[in-house]
Formats: C-alpha cells, sequence, structure tokens
C-alpha cells in the first residue's frame, strides 16, 4: 500500500493535518501526483461515504464506483481534472473541477454526467486519413483527418468518447484557469502573445472584467460562447 505523509499532502485533499502520519496516494495513472485526488480519498473526505479509509476503500473494491463511466477498483486511482465520478448505488453524479487550492469536486446530473471536456496536448497524423489526438487526462483518440489543433478541445460522450463538439482555441473561446493565482477562474480569451525559445505563448483573457496575461498550458477552453459542461 502506497502512502504519503500526511504534512505533505495537497489542501484540496482535505485530509486533516492531525491524526495518522501517512495518507494515500495516488498510483500511477493518466493524472500527475500533486494533480488528483486518489479515490478512497475522494470517497471518505469528499463524498462522506465512508466514516474510515478502511470502509472507503472497501466500497471501491467492491466496484459500486465509476469514473468517466468505467468501474475503478483502485482504492489510490489518481481521479483528476473534469473526471466524472458515478456511485450508481446512492444514483449520484460528481466532477472534479478546478479550483484556487488546486482541485474540487461537483455535484452534477445523470446528463451533465455522460460528457466530459478534454484539452488537446499532441496530435500525430496516422495513414489513411486519420489523425490521433493525445488528450489531457492520458486517453488518446483516433479521428478523420480535420482542423484539431493544440490547445483546443474536444466534448467527447462517456464512456465510448465519441466526438460531440470541437471547440478550437481562438478569440472569444470560454477558458477555465488551471494553475496559478486565478486557478479555477472561467474568462473569455481576448488574444494570444506569441512565444519564443525562451517564454511560452501567453494569453490574454477576460476574467472578471479585466484583462489577464496568462500561460496558455495554465488554461483549458471549456467551451464556446459558455462551458459546454457544468463547472459551477
Amino acid at each position: 500500500m502506497a502512502h504519503l505523509k500526511r504534512l505533505v499532502a495537497p489542501a484540496f485533499w482535505r485530509t486533516p493535518k492531525k491524526g495518522s502520519t501517512w495518507v494515500v496516494t495516488p498510483h500511477p495513472g493518466p493524472h500527475p501526483k500533486f494533480q488528483s485526488i486518489p479515490l478512497s480519498i475522494i470517497i471518505k473526505s469528499f463524498l462522506k461515504l465512508g466514516d474510515t479509509t478502511t470502509e472507503a476503500q472497501k466500497i471501491i473494491r467492491t466496484g459500486e464506483v465509476f469514473v468517466d463511466g468505467k468501474r475503478r477498483k483502485d482504492y489510490a486511482y489518481p481521479a483528476g481534472l473534469f473526471d466524472v465520478v458515478t456511485v450508481p448505488k446512492t444514483n449520484s453524479f460528481y466532477r472534479l473541477i478546478s479550483s484556487k487550492k488546486g482541485l474540487d469536486i461537483l455535484e452534477t446530473n445523470k446528463a451533465d454526467a455522460s460528457l466530459k471536456i478534454f484539452g488537446i496536448k499532441s496530435k500525430t497524423v496516422l495513414k489513411g486519413n486519420k489523425m490521433q489526438l493525445n488528450l489531457h487526462d492520458g486517453k488518446n483518440i483516433t479521428v478523420e483527418k480535420g482542423n484539431y489543433k493544440t490547445g483546443d478541445s474536444l466534448l467527447l460522450e462517456l464512456p465510448s468518447l465519441k466526438v460531440v463538439e470541437h471547440v478550437p482555441f481562438e478569440k472569444g473561446a470560454t477558458i477555465m484557469v488551471t494553475k496559478g493565482a486565478d486557478s479555477g477562474k472561467m474568462g473569455k480569451v481576448k488574444s494570444t502573445i506569441k512565444g519564443n525559445m525562451r517564454e511560452n505563448e501567453k494569453v490574454v483573457c477576460v476574467i472578471d472584467k479585466e484583462d489577464r496575461i496568462i500561460g496558455k498550458n495554465s488554461l483549458i477552453v471549456i467551451g464556446k460562447e459558455k462551458s459546454a459542461i457544468k463547472v459551477e
């Protein structure tokens, strides 16, 4: 069983600083260690479905918890940005969203839980007029060649990963900040500032009616006129 010292656990995990020395650490998976929350902590600390870590792990191991429509029995599975956690037994649906401290969990409904925004991190051209899109949570899908660009997003159906909508990174697009002082805030793309060998590309965003300059890798497009999924 992998553990992390409680005192160095991220604040957004909601684990009290006082108590046992150790907490569960996320297993290697689709999201970075400190940009995710172990499934057992979600069940115990966020959803309050178990009073102890042992009870939370039992719920998970018996197959009662799904992430993005797939049953997950790993108590330390790392759930991250925009992942959908479903507990069919209680008919409850939740989405992980960006917050000021890192990540938070928002209760949603069945219809919304069947969709997820995926940021396109890179792409690869394949044979036969096909293209592989590599997404922000480690998944990848194959599509017909099209005008897909790194930084764009896709609205996909869960768990099939069927493309519902292509959301380009362009002026007027709705974004969510995922890192830094404005983490968790929504805004609109106003313009971009090209990068170079020394600096990454930046984006001028309108957030809280003010212009903010934020690194493009700290943003994710979540819709056109408005967010395509519930994030607040």
